[in-house]
């Protein structure tokens, strides 16, 4: 199988698995089920496209551990749910005011913030609870799902994710400042793609040094993406993007470029790649799909 056809499979299978886990709702007000307005909003946003890295990364990971698979998909669609919601709340007034997100209105814009809001927190909880539900299905493995679930849990929350986000609003027209900037990309950005990796170890019942490579990996790729997002913001088509271009600067973000220089962030781009390669070696031909993930990535232009 190519490496196309293999991420397209990933692609259905965490796009049936999220279709199973929130489907339609024609229910205004029942109990047990979510209000329709709640589950559209919610759906707008979720199935609204995009290359679902993240979940990808976890199936994938899974497959090359000898994990199985089918343990894989439901956390895979909820991590999807979890980056659906940021991404969600990302885009409010109060965070970085965007009306467009892959290429359409953002969630707000077209069912108000209130709403939004709501299918941000609808979907991060439910995350959850498909997590959960998930694990105690599986009582013959139930260690690796609790421990998957809480590295998502803690990668994507107060001292992770939410940990970079915060700071990075937080750090908008002030001086630029290496520390401050590492720290912000490696919570804002590498921890939900270093997530996924260490989920998929858990659910595979890999070892420590197994953990401890995919970290490696995960930090790497995670901070390389964020520097070339930082790059798109400032040369990308924003007709590719879908979203526009230019919007760092106009709110004062703390960037790679900003600090280091357009020549010096690509440079620092470029390491890291090569070294998330180099990190791939100790799982020799079995990281076939993550090496070629890398230079798909490394090479994307929106």
């Amino acid at each position: 199988m190519t490496y196309r056809d293999q991420y397209v499979s990933y692609v259905n299978m965490v796009e049936e698995r999220m279709e199973a886990l929130l489907p339609k709702s024609e229910n205004a007000y029942a109990d047990g089920s979510i209000p329709a307005r709640l589950c559209d909003s919610m759906r707008y946003s979720l199935f609204a496209g995009g290359k679902r890295v993240r979940p990808v990364l976890l199936l994938s990971t899974c497959d090359m551990l000898g994990g199985d698979i089918e343990q894989a998909k439901t956390p895979a669609a909820a991590l999807e749910m979890i980056h659906t919601y940021s991404l969600i709340h990302d885009d409010l007034p109060g965070m970085d005011d965007d009306d467009y997100r892959r290429g359409r209105l953002t969630n707000h814009k077209v069912y108000g913030v209130g709403h939004a809001i709501l299918a941000g927190d609808g979907l991060l909880n439910y995350a959850y609870e498909c997590l959960l539900q998930h694990a105690l299905s599986h009582p013959e493995n139930l260690e690796g799902h609790v421990k998957a679930a809480a590295v998502i849990a803690q990668r994507a929350g107060v001292t992770g994710m939410i940990a970079g986000q915060s700071l990075d609003l937080l750090s908008e027209h002030m001086p630029a400042e290496a520390e401050r900037l590492q720290y912000i990309h490696t919570h804002k950005t590498a921890d939900l793609l270093t997530a996924p990796l260490l989920a998929a170890a858990w659910i595979a019942g890999a070892e420590e040094k197994t953990r401890v490579a995919l970290t490696r990996f995960g930090a790497a790729v995670g901070i390389a993406f964020q520097i070339d997002d930082d790059l798109l913001d400032l040369e990308g088509d924003a007709k590719a993007l879908g979203k526009l271009t230019g919007m760092d600067a106009q709110r004062g973000k703390m960037t790679w470029p900003s600090l280091f220089g357009v020549k010096e962030a690509r440079n620092r781009s470029r390491e890291l790649w090569e070294e998330a390669e180099r990190v791939l070696a100790c799982f020799g031909d079995r990281a076939w799909f993550l090496r070629e993930f890398v230079q798909q990535l490394r090479n994307r232009t929106k």
